[in-house]
């Protein structure tokens, strides 16, 4: 029998040597979950807006440095490149402990993690998706049928990350609409703003002006948080892939 299994997304092409150096790391650091947030493709407009900012949103929800800490309750995983060990997952009831999840690599290591073993989340350069976003909508499908599921379903929650995203990334370019001391105020935060973003604009390649706009993918993002909670409670599965998700599945036709 193998010592791990190695999941991952059948549009995603991997350098030689991935499984290898995932699987020494995973032995030397002695994790039962090692995983890789693959590299997204950011070259038309869509992606180079909303790719880093995806990045950047999902490393807030999961901080990567909190994930790796044993000592932290926080559990994250990316699906496109993720290699467990076979007795971690036989620990928790295997690939059936988590058939009913949406987000499924999340719930997979939060799994792993109440079992009281080590997990890993990194980026995974070695690794680069081939789906591409060519339209706002393929990028709307993708977030929308995890954004609410992402929060519980939890209507309290989705109004205070909608409040959180209004005042953290939306109010300072408003600001700039203002006259003295607030102007300032809502410059220097866009400017602090655009500083924590750039490294991540950097990962993909992209110009530094790029980093100014992250207040309009904030936008976008809620509008996608907004209309994954409404077809949730209309009991309207999001699409994906050609298949509903969402929705249980003794309540679909």
């Amino acid at each position: 029998d193998p010592a791990y299994y190695w999941l991952t997304d059948a549009d995603i092409t991997h350098r030689p040597q991935t499984l290898a150096a995932l699987a020494s790391h995973a032995g030397a650091n002695r994790l039962a979950l090692a995983s890789g947030m693959v590299r997204l493709p950011a070259e038309n407009a869509w992606e180079k807006l909303l790719v880093p900012a995806f990045i950047f949103y999902f490393a807030l929800l999961y901080p990567f440095r909190a994930v790796n800490d044993p000592a932290s309750r926080i559990a994250g995983a990316a699906g496109g490149s993720l290699l467990i060990r076979r007795d971690a997952l036989e620990a928790i009831g295997g690939i059936a402990a988590i058939k009913d999840e949406v987000i499924d690599d999340c719930a997979l290591a939060r799994a792993v993690k109440r079992s009281g073993r080590n997990i890993w989340l990194g980026l995974a350069e070695r690794s680069r998706s081939l789906r591409r976003h060519e339209h706002l909508a393929d990028f709307w499908a993708m977030v929308a049928r995890s954004a609410y599921p992402q929060l519980g379903h939890s209507p309290i929650l989705l109004v205070m990350t909608l409040v959180g995203m209004a005042v953290a990334f939306l109010a300072p370019p408003l600001l700039l609409f203002a006259e003295g001391a607030a102007f300032w105020a809502g410059a220097l935060a866009w400017g602090l703003m655009a500083g924590a973003y750039w490294p991540t604009v950097r990962y993909h390649g992209l110009s530094p002006l790029w980093a100014l706009t992250l207040p309009a993918a904030a936008v976008l993002f809620s509008a996608m948080t907004i209309a994954s909670a409404v077809a949730h409670h209309q009991n309207r599965p999001a699409r994906w892939r050609g298949r509903g998700v969402g929705i249980a599945d003794t309540e679909r036709p």
